[in-house]
């Protein structure tokens, strides 16, 4: 198969004339990929699948194809660390790209040509384990080519007790203890947020007979609906945009709305909005800590809607899990993370601007089901789970995390 494809890809980008250059070779790429056979094509996809299972087999989150920086590899991301792939050939630039437009229909082959860059989902059955695995794709132009990301999401949902929670945090989150406000879960790209959401989903779907709506860009685990029914929509496909998906959901009957990520102005004050209505919302942020998270979104908006903004968020934010993925001494990945949850002391720091007394107040009050990072990675560190050096790494606050050190 690895073969086989190979030389179609190589067939066709023999065909480009010399005197195309740059961007141009993408454009030639993309009209003649149309003229494939339906064998070559299908011989392509058979080729993709099977370089996906050995990423699965091989317990990698992430693939890279094409581009100049690739060097013509194929590279894995496994147990955090990117990593050449050097069983399998190297591709040509112009061979990479023909082979991530193909996986492409009609309308994303325009989206990317236009806007240069594609988010997508890919999914294949995986024989061995008779399993279907989705992943989360990213196509861009890196130097006037094509490169890509693909991303695994997880066959199997894990269990919310698997994350190390406060049981009191768990029930902050539950829809059936708190019917309505806002809790978020931030951490830098590939922290594992996505697994995060997709834990409570599912904990929510073993017992509450509620509504759930999941909107993602693109939607990654696909829920089957259990005591709750589960819609998903595809930022792209389903809906327009995350800000038009939060305003259609009102009109839709939900009692959870699941906002992939509030990543700009409009979306956030839609899912402020949404909340003020009465309902739970679950998003997500690209911030380290809960403060942080709470700054940024007052940040994202103009300056005279700030204190509203403020007012508003404080009177609908229920809880705040930042985490990160910490190197293992067992060659893995652990969860490090950092919760707050809001109680009347959190809501008047929040209106009265004063965030920076929030991290004083997660790190006293633990019974409350409150931990700081540096709290949790001194656990995992005293656990035997992380060294020493990943756990000073990880810490936001290094000087704290040293002085919590020396006093135990």
């Amino acid at each position: 198969m690895i073969k086989s494809a190979k030389q179609i890809l190589s067939a066709i980008t023999a065909r480009i004339p010399p005197t195309i250059m740059g961007p141009d070779r993408v454009q030639f790429l993309s009209e003649n990929q149309l003229e494939l056979t339906p064998d070559d094509r299908f011989s392509l996809f058979q080729f993709m699948n099977q370089l996906l299972e050995l990423m699965i087999e091989r317990q990698a989150s992430d693939v890279e194809i094409g581009g100049f920086g690739t060097q013509g590899y194929v590279w894995f991301r496994i147990h955090g660390k990117k990593e050449r792939v050097l069983d399998l050939p190297q591709f040509t630039i112009d061979e990479a790209t023909m082979l991530i437009l193909v996986l492409l229909n009609h309308n994303q082959l325009r989206h990317l040509l236009d806007n240069k860059n594609l988010d997508f989902s890919y999914s294949f059955k995986y024989e061995k384990t008779d399993t279907t695995f989705r992943f989360r794709a990213d196509a861009y132009y890196e130097l006037d080519s094509i490169t890509l990301n693909m991303r695994a999401i997880q066959a199997v949902v894990r269990p919310i007790e698997s994350l190390d929670l406060h049981p009191f945090a768990i029930k902050t989150m539950s829809h059936n203890y708190i019917k309505f406000g806002l809790s978020l879960i931030t951490g830098i790209t590939g922290s594992g947020k996505s697994t995060t959401l997709d834990a409570i989903i599912d904990y929510h779907n073993d017992f509450d007979p509620c509504h759930i709506i999941i909107i993602g860009s693109p939607v990654e685990y696909v829920h089957k609906s259990r005591s709750s029914i589960i819609k998903h929509r595809e930022v792209g496909r389903d809906v327009m945009s995350f800000k038009e998906g939060v305003i259609q959901s009102l009109r839709q009957d939900p009692d959870i709305i699941v906002i992939g990520e509030m990543r700009d102005p409009a979306t956030i004050m839609a899912a402020l909005e949404v909340t003020d209505t009465g309902h739970k919302v679950f998003s997500t942020l690209h911030t380290s800590s809960a403060v942080e998270s709470i700054d940024r979104i007052i940040a994202e908006v103009s300056p005279h809607e700030q204190d509203r903004v403020r007012n508003r968020l404080a009177d609908v934010l229920i809880s705040v899990v930042s985490q990160k993925l910490v190197p293992s001494l067992d060659g893995k990945r652990v969860l490090a993370k950092e919760v707050l949850l809001v109680n009347p002391s959190v809501k008047a720091a929040i209106k009265n601007n004063n965030t920076g007394e929030i991290y004083l107040m997660i790190s006293q009050n633990s019974s409350q089901g409150m931990v700081t990072m540096e709290q949790d990675l001194l656990r995992l560190y005293t656990e035997k789970k992380i060294s020493r050096e990943n756990a000073i790494a990880y810490a936001n606050n290094k000087i704290r995390f040293l002085q919590l050190m020396k006093a135990n």
